[in-house]
């Protein structure tokens, strides 16, 4: 006799697909990995900044020891950082661990998440991981419709996702949009305001969210440090919220969450002014020399407001898999999104200038294969 094992909800979650690492792929088509560019996680090209690096020697010696499961010091830097109080921070592994630990502290299985259509993965994932029930709003011009989405709040809705830029496609909603949106959200919906490639924007798009959480006790807004500071292997995120909503995320937050290397490098980071800036400007520079490669092509994009660009490179759904496969014999890594449901897509992430100009050569040969 065969058994089922676990509920239902769990056996339905299709595991979430991480961009190829380089060992991998050098492996399977016997390149050098040397010679191999991933453009396909959204990482920093910069790497991790120095200022990290040496914080991490530092602690090193220290490893023996559990790390500070409050991560009080780290939490300080962030509330110096964005003044707030530090009992209004949350501390995850990576802002994936924030998205998780919100739809466990806040939804009861059947209990309904709204999202968008074409937004981050690991918000359906969430969603069925606590056996709640999706409100998928189709998405406007590949980006979220926040009028459509308020429409969509249920009775029992508990939870509301916004990714601002969003990942894969790279849109963004104005803050007028956003403040407009939280005004009018049931007091009793929390809004999960993830703002992982916040850093990206441009002087004249920056808003201040912080203020938001001031005004609305609903309102959690995550950040991450894989991005623009560069720790994407470390896994740094958090939450700044009030603490009715930070109490609940730390009952169910898991404890020594965030390790002490970890701790160490995101303060360095979070100070790091010079890093952050150098960053934003690779990007920008980066995102110019991809498009005007696009354009070049005659192919199709989402206008970005990350660190990466969602190009189409075909017209029939085999184009992504088939342009990706031509990609990765010649060494370069991007992201395909058929799992978002844009099979003719490839998500290609900024890399330095030289990683964007090799992207671009094979690019030209894949699409002619």
């Amino acid at each position: 006799m065969s058994f089922e094992f676990g509920p239902a909800h769990v056996r339905r979650i299709a595991p979430y697909q991480a961009g190829r690492p380089i060992s991998e792929v050098a492996r399977e088509f016997g390149l050098d990995e040397a010679n191999i560019v991933k453009l396909a996680s959204n990482e920093n090209p910069l790497g991790m900044p120095e200022s990290s690096r040496r914080a991490i020697e530092a602690a090193l010696a220290d490893l023996g020891r559990y790390p500070d499961s409050n991560g009080f010091e780290l939490k300080a830097a962030i509330a110096a950082k964005y003044d707030v109080p530090m009992d209004w921070i949350t501390l995850g592994n990576g802002s994936n661990d924030i998205l998780e630990l919100a739809a466990h502290a806040l939804v009861a299985p059947g209990e309904s998440i709204v999202y968008s259509q074409y937004s981050f993965a690991v918000y359906p994932l969430a969603t069925q991981g606590v056996g709640a029930r999706g409100i998928e709003v189709p998405s406007l011009n590949y980006g979220h419709d926040i009028p459509a989405m308020g429409r969509a709040i249920e009775a029992d809705t508990k939870l509301v996702f916004i990714a601002n830029p969003n990942n894969p496609t790279g849109t963004f909603v104005p803050a007028a949009e956003l403040e407009a949106f939280l005004a009018q959200v049931p007091p009793q919906v929390v809004v999960v305001l993830d703002e992982a490639y916040n850093e990206y924007l441009a002087a004249e798009l920056q808003y201040d969210s912080i203020a938001w959480v001031r005004r609305y006790p609903n309102l959690l807004v995550s950040r991450t440090m894989s991005k623009a500071y560069g720790l994407a292997g470390l896994r740094v995120g958090f939450a700044i919220a009030q603490p009715q909503l930070t109490d609940l995320l730390n009952r169910v937050r898991q404890p020594f969450n965030v390790n002490s290397l970890a701790q160490a490098a995101a303060i360095a980071a979070l100070n790091d002014r010079e890093f952050l800036e150098r960053s934003a400007q690779i990007n920008a520079a980066g995102y110019r020399q991809l498009t005007a490669g696009f354009d070049a092509l005659g192919l199709e994009y989402v206008p970005s407001y990350g660190n990466f660009v969602l190009v189409k490179v075909g017209a029939d759904d085999g184009a992504g898999s088939r342009v990706n496969l031509a990609l990765l014999k010649q060494g370069i890594i991007v992201r395909p999104v058929n799992g978002y449901g844009l099979p003719q897509w490839l998500r290609i992430s900024i890399g330095l200038p030289e990683e964007n100009a090799a992207f671009l050569t094979a690019l030209k040969q894949a699409l002619a294969a």
